[in-house]
């Protein structure tokens, strides 16, 4: 079930911060909004005009003039519209765009301990909101602004034709912000509820098509449907909650509606009875009032719109709130495409479980020198893997220090250094894309003829060139169609390509053919090849050909020295394959 992101900015205060970052497109949206509700009342005005022209019989030129004015008038509004539209598109697309790359630039570089809290996959899941935002935020802008431009400008108009209308006026403003404010944050608080149930519903859904052989070799098993029955009843009673709030504004704008048409009506004939308005006043004034209920209308049917952008701009928060890590340190001299493999150096390093918070390796101390090729032997869950990921910079030791060339890692680049880094990890996996981008990451300095040279290495050219778009064939997410043994070729093809000064491969050898083995191992182990290479395997044949072997067990590093005595262990071959 997806987890939510706890974040301490209120959904208004996102709102207004993504309001300011395009201030001078909304300004316009405001400019051409005021303009034409201004140029809007020329109608009542001009038809006022009109008949106290058409009542007094003076047919005359002016008359003329003043009913082309009015027209001119419509027609000037229904440009601004459209301008309007220009601008509010163009803010649509920037919306998407910067969203789109917002999360493109974000997602590498969550810090590691992201994934121990969240699913980062249904996380992603809140991008769809920047759709909602779109089409909601335009909405706001044209129809909520304007429609408040009408009424305040419609109110200020009836207050020219007589004092009462200022009060009246005034009271109406006050009933609209008590409406609001006592709905609103009800309203808010419902939808984002509604929105937690609705991807909850979308991740489960998801979840059965990640697993989708498992629910087709268990049977009739009820399970999807009971738990989606459930999570859907969870939606419908939140889905529920939030409506009350929208019907009940509702109820209060038809009130607010019969309230304003009441007063204005009678108000507007006694002072017509009384002298105080002629009849082209009050038809002016009745024309207003109907251009002011409908914009007052406007305003509370555009509720569940606001509640829908804010419910969405917080859930977009729930992956920019994420933390990053961070990118400040010091370069390593990567320019010396001659220089040799990285040099590491280990000091009472430790690192968490990878399952919990625990401290699970502890006191580890390690001296790597440049280009030494290690192996790493050790059980199932011994830390081999926790290792690794220490090494590779995904992890920063709670305590003592790691030290890359010299440098300590706390001041290096994260970039930079993964930039001299080639890895194969657990967690490593193939992404929908070609072949080629699978390996080179579209890295443009990796060329073809490596891209050739790994994939011999890996023996997954003469597979590659069968295919009848070569290296352009498309993969599936996660390799879906290939064979385990091709995604980890490909996955250690694509470590190899990067030429990296640090190489790390977790069990590389496992899916392998014994030919196929000693060749790459060959290649791994090549003295040309000016890498530092550190490789787990459980594997002691394999092991033995490397510069040094280091045993992992139970948390604690220790190095083999005499390999020999190691295997007359009566636990050895329980724990280690050949």
């Amino acid at each position: 079930m997806p987890q939510t992101v706890v974040t301490t900015i209120p959904p208004i205060t996102r709102f207004f911060r993504l309001l300011k970052v395009d201030r001078k497109q909304i300004g316009n949206i405001y400019l051409y909004a005021v303009v034409g509700g201004v140029v809007a009342l020329s109608l009542p005005l001009g038809i006022q005009v009109i008949i106290n022209l058409i009542q007094s019989g003076q047919i005359s030129t002016s008359l003329t003039v003043l009913v082309f004015l009015v027209i001119l008038g419509m027609g000037l509004a229904g440009t601004l519209q459209v301008l309007q539209l220009v601008v509010s598109e163009k803010l649509q697309q920037k919306i998407f765009t910067r969203a789109a790359l917002e999360f493109a630039f974000r997602i590498p570089r969550l810090k590691t301990d992201t994934q121990r809290e969240h699913y980062v996959p249904e996380l992603i899941n809140r991008f769809f909101d920047t759709l909602m935002v779109q089409k909601g935020l335009s909405k706001i802008l044209l129809d909520f602004s304007a429609a408040g431009l009408q009424v305040f400008f419609g109110l200020v108009l009836l207050s020219l034709y007589h004092p009462f209308f200022i009060l009246f006026s005034l009271l109406l403003v006050a009933l609209m912000f008590l409406i609001f404010r006592l709905t609103g944050p009800i309203g808010l608080a419902t939808s984002l509820k509604e929105s937690k149930y609705k991807y909850e519903v979308v991740h489960w859904l998801e979840e059965l098509a990640r697993s989708l052989d498992t629910f087709k070799l268990a049977g009739n098993t009820p399970l999807p449907m009971e738990r989606t029955d459930k999570l859907v009843g969870g939606y419908l009673d939140a889905r529920d909650q939030h409506f009350s709030v929208l019907k009940q504004q509702y109820i209060y704008l038809i009130g607010f509606k019969v309230l304003v048409a009441a007063g204005l009506l009678i108000l507007g004939g006694k002072l017509v009875l009384d002298q105080q308005m002629n009849i082209g006043q009050f038809v002016a004034a009745e024309i207003i009032i109907i251009m002011v209920l409908n914009s007052v209308e406007k305003l509370i049917l555009s509720m569940e719109t606001i509640y829908d952008v804010l419910t969405s701009i917080e859930k977009i928060g729930n992956v920019t709130d994420l933390p990053l890590e961070s990118q400040a340190g010091n370069r390593l001299d990567t320019s010396d495409a001659t220089s040799k493999g990285l040099s590491i150096t280990l000091k009472n390093a430790a690192a968490h479980s990878l399952h919990d918070n625990s401290l699970f390796l502890d006191n580890i101390n390690l001296s790597i020198a440049s280009g030494e090729r290690l192996c790493i032997m050790g059980p199932r869950n011994s830390g081999k893997t926790l290792l690794l990921r220490l090494l590779a910079g995904l992890y920063q030791t709670p305590k003592g220090s790691i030290s890359y060339n010299g440098l300590p890692a706390s001041t290096i680049s994260l970039e930079t250094l993964r930039t001299t880094l080639g890895a194969n990890l657990d967690k490593n996996g193939i992404f929908a894309g070609s072949i080629k981008e699978n390996i080179t990451l579209g890295k443009p300095d990796i060329t073809n003829e490596t891209l050739q040279e790994v994939l011999q290495a890996v023996s997954l050219n003469e597979m590659v060139e069968h295919l009848p778009m070569g290296y352009d064939a498309k993969l599936l997410p996660e390799g879906r169609h290939l064979s385990s043994s091709a995604i980890q070729k490909i996955l250690v093809a694509r470590s190899l390509a990067m030429k990296p000064r640090l190489l790390l491969l977790e069990n590389p050898f496992d899916w392998l053919a014994p030919a196929e083995t000693d060749k790459l191992l060959h290649y791994l182990l090549d003295p040309s090849q000016r890498w530092t290479l550190i490789v787990s395997s459980r594997n002691p044949e394999l092991a033995k050909r490397f510069d040094r072997i280091l045993l992992l067990l139970d948390g604690k590093l220790q190095e083999v020295t005499d390999f020999a005595s190691l295997e007359n262990e009566t636990w050895f071959h329980e724990v280690f394959s050949r």
